[in-house]
C-alpha cells in the first residue's frame, strides 16, 4: 500500500503544478477563451461519448469553480486528507478537464488521466496521509463484525486488483512506446533524440541541449538505450533484482528528461505511475529515515526549549536587587 501512496502523492503533485502553472492561460486552454470552443467540444464528445462536467454550462463561472476544485483536489489528495472523496473529486474534475480539449494533452496528461481513475479503486491513503494520521490517534475500535469484515475483505480486493490494473497499464505504456521506437528508421540508426535536442520547444537549457546534441556517439547510446529499457522492461518483472535495476535507470531517465526537455510534468507523472513496481524494503527504509530525522529534530526542539527556560529564569533572577 506504500506503493499506492506514492503513485497518489506523484500524480496528485503533476496535475496540481501543471493547473497552477497555466493558471494565467485556463482560459485559452479550457475555458470560454479556448480556440477550441465549447460547441467543437461538444460535437467530439458526442461521436466519442468521453465524460466531462463542462459541457454542462459553457458559463465562465462554471468553468471557474470546476478548475478551481480540480486544483484543490489535486493539493488534498497529495496530503491524503479524505482520501477516497478528494480522489473521486481529483478524477472527475481532471477527466473533465482534459477532455474539455483534447487537442492541447500529452503523454503526461494521459497518465494523470489513467491514474486518476484507478486511485478511486485502491487505498491510497493508508500510509504517508493525513488520513493515516489520524487513524494512528483515533481509540482502538472493539471487535468487527462480520458484515464490517466482508465490506473490508471486498475492498481488499478492490485494491488489490487497482494495483494490478495500474502495473499492467504502466506494461503496456513501455511495451507499446519501446515497440513502436522498434518500427521507427530514425530509432533504428540511433538519431532519434538528436532532432527534439535542436527543437526550440524542447531546449530549456540550450547550452545543455547543444552539448548533449553535437555528440552523435552519446545520441545513438541514448537513443538504443531508451528502446532496451523500454522494451525489455516488461520481461524483467520475473528476476527482482533486473527489475529494481531497470526501474531506477528509466525513473533516472525520466528526471533527465524533466531537465533537458524542460518536460517535468510529464516525467514527474512517469515516475509516479513506475512507483507501483518500488520494492517495499526500500519505501520501508525511507519511511524509517524520514520518521527518524523528523524524531530527531522535534526532540532537538523541545531540548532546546528545555535548557532556554531555566536559562531565562536565571536571568531574571540576577536581575532581581537584594533584599536587605
Amino acid at each position: 500500500m506504500r506503493q499506492a501512496a506514492v503513485v497518489r502523492i506523484g500524480i496528485a503533485l503533476a496535475w496540481g503544478g501543471f493547473l497552477l502553472r497555466e493558471w494565467p492561460n485556463r482560459r485559452e486552454l479550457y475555458g470560454d477563451r479556448s480556440p477550441w470552443s465549447a460547441e467543437l467540444a461538444g460535437r467530439l464528445i458526442g461521436e466519442t461519448h468521453a465524460f466531462t462536467v463542462l459541457t454542462w454550462s459553457d458559463t465562465r463561472l462554471w468553468f471557474e469553480l470546476v478548475y478551481h476544485l480540480g486544483l484543490l483536489a489535486a493539493v488534498l489528495l497529495a496530503l491524503g486528507w479524505r482520501t477516497r472523496a478528494t480522489g473521486v473529486l481529483f478524477a472527475v474534475t481532471a477527466v473533465s478537464l482534459q477532455n474539455r480539449n483534447v487537442l492541447v494533452g500529452d503523454g503526461g496528461d494521459n497518465v494523470v488521466h489513467l491514474m486518476a481513475l484507478y486511485l478511486v479503486l485502491v487505498r491510497c491513503g493508508r500510509y504517508w496521509s493525513l488520513d493515516a494520521r489520524r487513524a494512528r490517534r483515533r481509540p482502538p475500535r472493539g471487535p468487527v463484525g462480520e458484515p464490517r469484515a466482508v465490506l473490508d475483505a471486498l475492498a481488499t480486493m478492490v485494491h488489490n486488483c487497482g494495483m494490478a490494473v495500474i502495473a499492467v497499464q504502466v506494461v503496456l505504456i513501455y511495451s507499446t512506446a519501446g515497440w513502436y521506437k522498434v518500427q521507427g528508421t530514425r530509432w533504428q540508426d540511433g538519431t532519434a533524440l538528436h532532432y527534439p535536442l535542436h527543437l526550440d520547444y524542447f531546449t530549456p537549457w540550450p547550452a545543455l541541449s547543444g552539448l548533449l546534441g553535437s555528440s552523435l556517439l552519446l545520441t545513438v547510446l541514448l537513443s538504443y538505450g531508451t528502446v532496451i529499457l523500454q522494451v525489455g522492461f516488461p520481461f524483467t518483472l520475473a528476476n527482482r533484482r533486473l527489475k529494481n535495476a531497470l526501474l531506477a535507470l528509466m525513473m533516472a531517465e525520466h528526471l533527465a528528461i524533466a531537465v533537458v526537455l524542460g518536460l517535468p510534468f510529464f516525467s514527474l507523472a512517469m515516475i509516479a505511475a513506475d512507483a507501483v513496481f518500488l520494492p517495499t524494503a526500500a519505501l520501508l527504509w525511507t519511511e524509517r529515515r524520514l520518521a527518524a530525522g523528523l524524531a530527531a529534530r522535534t526532540a532537538a526542539r523541545r531540548g532546546s526549549g528545555r535548557t532556554d527556560a531555566p536559562a531565562a529564569e536565571r536571568g531574571s533572577e540576577e536581575r532581581q536587587p537584594a533584599s536587605g
